[in-house]
């Protein structure tokens, strides 16, 4: 069976990709790609140790089969899925992990459990797993830039449907996959893409879930692509493929995003950290409260907030309202922006600590929650920037307005090494982890890319 109109051999949009990720030479990769490439693995290597003891990295490493690789801070080897579910999982299941500016997707859950465990598990050295790293966050930013917003708009999760497209990359890249092969992984990617949003009705759990299952599902993808299993080579752009059944169509869809340029600008060196534990369109917000608690500002004399916030925001980060403004459990707090507000100007953090069950109940911060709304402003940039604003009325009439025209930790202003470096030691502190055994898990992200091989991994099994 066959369709009028298809590109011809090598054409496609997946083909073109898969042409240059193959042909990569991981000494062509720039320097400030491979920086980025290591922050990123710094920061996920943390949350993994951060939420190694949680009830839900629990359960999946229970789910998990035996063998022989690593998911980090977990005594038990796994195998390759096991080991990039957990990570996966782990790394993302805070909220607090890397960010893509332009749609918000998190690329490093997503591929760097992924390469691990690709890189482990047969045997690839260290200039593999920056191919691997660099290709497969290469592709998923690209990807995130297609049809801003429409992913979001159908009802799916941009971090674990096209996450599933990066992580088959990666893993193509880590193992050396020729195009032919590293093609066919795109196209079976397609078919294994998954992770709906309903999570935001009360809060559970399997948002934390898909960077993992990403990760497990393209590295799924990449070993049949390999085994000479075939996928369809118009898995991006075909008559049915990945964006008319993931996306909204009323947002037509611009492939030269994937295509245009590779090699010359990457997407992935803009990677975002984030300095908070929550979701990423908080984060701005919490930026602008805690500026106004430290210019003296005080919560308990606020009668009411008004934030001008960016139409695509709204659904997932400030309605229902009455749920946003008071959260049912902590990870719901996690995606709503009044309460990141409230607990920002009240504590002057968002980090791990403001997001428990003691903290979600306090009558301090639920009672500025409750005065905190939004008006959509027609002129916000979301998704292409990430901005904050708060008008705040006091009770004696005295009005507070500041704005933060983007993301700190973004390309406009990126994270310190010294607050990445606080960041990854925090999460350690919080996974009760040795410091002689994070402090060496540190040095191995520093130098893994020159490494040759994985066989210093095991040594994170505690």
């Amino acid at each position: 069976m066959s369709y009028a109109g298809l590109p011809p051999a090598g054409g496609s949009v997946a083909e073109r990709f898969a042409a240059w990720g193959a042909a990569l030479d991981p000494n062509d990769i720039p320097s400030a790609v491979r920086e980025k490439a290591a922050q990123s693995l710094l920061d996920v290597a943390g949350l993994c140790l951060g939420a190694r003891r949680l009830d839900y990295v629990q359960a999946v490493l229970g789910a998990s089969e035996s063998g022989g690789v690593t998911a980090i801070g977990h005594l038990r080897g796994l195998d390759m899925a096991g080991a990039a579910l957990v990570n996966g999982t782990a790394a993302h299941g805070e909220d607090y992990d890397d960010t893509f500016e332009g749609t918000p997707v998190h690329p490093g859950a997503v591929i760097i459990p992924t390469v691990l465990a690709a890189a482990e598990g047969h045997d690839r050295a260290g200039a593999d797993v920056l191919a691997g790293i660099a290709v497969g966050a290469e592709l998923l930013c690209r990807l995130a830039v297609v049809a801003p917003t429409a992913v979001h708009r159908a009802g799916f999760h941009p971090t674990a449907v096209l996450g599933t497209f990066g992580a088959a990359a990666a893993s193509a890249a880590t193992l050396g996959l020729n195009p032919v092969q590293t093609a066919n992984a795109l196209g079976i990617a397609g078919s294994m893409a998954s992770g709906i949003i309903e999570y935001l009705a009360e809060g559970s759990s399997t948002k934390r879930l898909h960077p993992g299952w990403a990760a497990q599902s393209g590295l799924k993808a990449a070993l049949l692509g390999k085994n000479g299993f075939d996928g369809p080579r118009t898995v991006f752009e075909g008559q049915h493929g990945f964006f008319f059944g993931f996306a909204d169509h009323s947002i037509p869809p611009d492939f030269g995003h994937v295509t245009d340029d590779l090699g010359r600008t990457w997407r992935m060196s803009g990677l975002a950290f984030k300095p908070y534990a929550c979701g990423t369109m908080c984060q701005p917000f919490v930026d602008c409260a805690i500026r106004l608690a430290e210019d003296g500002v005080d919560p308990d004399q606020v009668a009411d907030i008004l934030c001008k916030v960016g139409e695509g925001t709204v659904h997932r980060l400030w309605e229902p309202l009455a749920e946003k403004r008071k959260p049912t459990s902590r990870y719901s707090a996690k995606f709503s922006v009044p309460y990141c507000i409230a607990v920002g100007f009240v504590d002057g953090d968002a980090g791990l600590g403001q997001f428990t069950e003691a903290r979600i109940a306090d009558p301090r911060i639920l009672g500025l929650a409750a005065k905190i709304s939004y008006k959509i402003d027609p002129g916000d940039a979301y998704p292409a920037n990430y901005s904050g604003h708060l008008r705040v009325t006091m009770t004696d009439g005295r009005i507070h307005e500041v704005e933060l025209p983007h993301l700190r930790g973004g390309a406009h202003e990126p994270l310190p090494a010294e607050e990445l470096r606080a960041k990854y030691c925090a999460n350690a502190d919080a996974g009760n982890v040795p410091d002689a055994v994070a402090d060496a898990l540190e040095t191995w992200c520093e130098t893994v890319f020159d490494a040759p091989d994985m066989s210093g991994l095991a040594r994170f099994r505690i």
